[in-house]
């Protein structure tokens, strides 16, 4: 295992490379035979994969202005399909980093889930084998793990994971566009249905919980994917919907606590 110190220089090393890649393409053109060798030698695929998930540049992007088609747009490749057989859900990639990529799905659609047979599938066009994480004992959500060996760093530095602001969803209003988006009926489609929120907080007895509730449309499958705003910010996991076009979905907040719960699990298990 590399060292912290070591690592931290691999990140400058990126850095410095992704700006003469990005930054400066002209100078970089004409100076080309004057840049330290050792930079060229030292960063490899794995380092810079490594340095775009330290500085968070595999987050999606967001839009400064609301377009829902646009929005779309840039977060479909951040749903997966999770199959399991004859059964499907959803999920949405909801971390990465050096060692895994994270899928966070509803905890009913791992309740079908076989590390034998099941596997996510990638808009990138990867079926990839994955382990359950955790779940959430409070909130219907739960966690895949997708080892990153398991993908070249070229293919991972394609993936992007959703971004998520708890202070967006705090500002989340009655009438406020968003849309869901989850797998659709064939391995490989995706679909997205527009929505308006009603309550950003709304106590389901279905659910036992507060939920994010809306009016939109939701079908059998596309539970676990994601609820955006108009700027394409993730504010909630699709948890169910009704004939009457009413959705419910995991609020994004919650979703954080659940992850921190099963981060915290996952610790305490391997400390013992």
């Amino acid at each position: 295992m590399r060292s912290v110190v070591g690592k931290e220089n691999k990140i400058i090393y990126v850095i410095i490379f992704l700006l003469c890649l990005y930054g400066m393409p002209q100078r970089v053109c004409a100076r080309e035979g004057s840049l330290p060798p050792h930079l060229i030698q030292t960063v490899n695929d794995q380092d810079i994969y490594e340095g775009l998930v330290a500085l968070g540049f595999l987050e999606c992007d967001t839009l400064d202005e609301a377009d829902l088609s646009q929005a779309y747009e840039l977060v479909e490749q951040c749903v997966v399909r999770v199959n399991m057989g004859n059964a499907y859900g959803s999920g949405i990639i909801w971390r990465m980093t050096d060692e895994s990529v994270i899928i966070a799905t509803n905890e009913h659609v791992l309740a079908y889930w076989d590390d034998m047979t099941s596997f996510v599938h990638f808009q990138q066009g990867y079926y990839l084998n994955a382990g359950v994480l955790g779940v959430s004992d409070v909130y219907d959500v739960g966690f895949l793990e997708v080892d990153t060996q398991a993908l070249g760093y070229e293919e991972l530095a394609m993936l992007r994971y959703v971004s998520a602001d708890e202070e967006v969803y705090e500002e989340l209003f009655s009438g406020d566009a968003m849309f869901s988006v989850g797998a659709g009926m064939a391995i490989g489609a995706v679909e997205h249905h527009e929505g308006t929120v009603e309550d950003a907080w709304r106590y389901i007895e279905d659910f036992e919980n507060n939920m994010l509730y809306g009016h939109g449309y939701a079908r059998a499958g596309m539970s676990g994917g994601g609820v955006f705003d108009a700027y394409g910010h993730f504010i909630g996991m699709l948890t169910g919907g009704t004939l009457r076009d009413e959705i419910a979905a995991v609020p994004l907040p919650c979703i954080e606590e659940a992850w921190e719960e099963v981060r915290e699990r996952e610790t305490l298990w391997n400390e013992d």
